[in-house]
């Protein structure tokens, strides 16, 4: 069998951009069990309220919904448990710190494979207010307006 290369997409966090302010992003590795990796194999998956944490020295995914297996059987696993998370000591410490001393918090981004192997990319953010999002939305209003006036201009209309 051929060894995949490049990146497949499984999920992606969409609503996470609009909701917090995104401060650094880290790509780590995940610990699966074989039916999970099926289930992502098929592109089913969803990080809407997953988020992380530091515990004792390790990083952990928790509520990330990732659906059984069709075909599994017994071995078949929990759709929302917590997934250990491969990021170097160093990377964890400084995550931990950041956490800690101002008030971050760690969220995923997106989940695919990278070469073959399941990749998740996670972000220390700091949620947004509601002012910040409907600033947000006024600015990327405006953009769209500035530029359809510039289209109609060069069209002469």
């Amino acid at each position: 069998m051929a060894k995949e290369t490049g990146r497949k997409m499984i999920a992606q966090n969409k609503k996470a951009r609009h909701d917090y302010h995104i401060e650094d992003t880290y790509e780590a590795g995940l610990v699966l069990t074989g039916t999970e990796v099926k289930s992502l194999r098929q592109g089913r998956a969803s990080l809407v309220d997953g988020f992380g944490e530091i515990d004792r020295g390790e990083a952990w995914l928790l509520q990330v919904h990732i659906p059984q297996y069709d075909n599994g059987t017994w071995t078949n696993h929990e759709t929302r448990r917590r997934r250990k998370m491969l990021l170097n000591k160093h990377e964890i410490e400084k995550i931990e710190h950041r956490t800690q001393s101002k008030g971050l918090t760690i969220i995923p981004l997106s989940l695919y494979f990278k070469d073959g192997r399941a990749k998740v990319e996670i972000a220390l953010a700091r949620g947004k207010k509601a002012y910040d999002k409907r600033h947000a939305i006024a600015e990327r209003q405006a953009s769209r307006d500035a530029e359809r006036e510039v289209g109609r201009r060069l069209k002469g209309i």
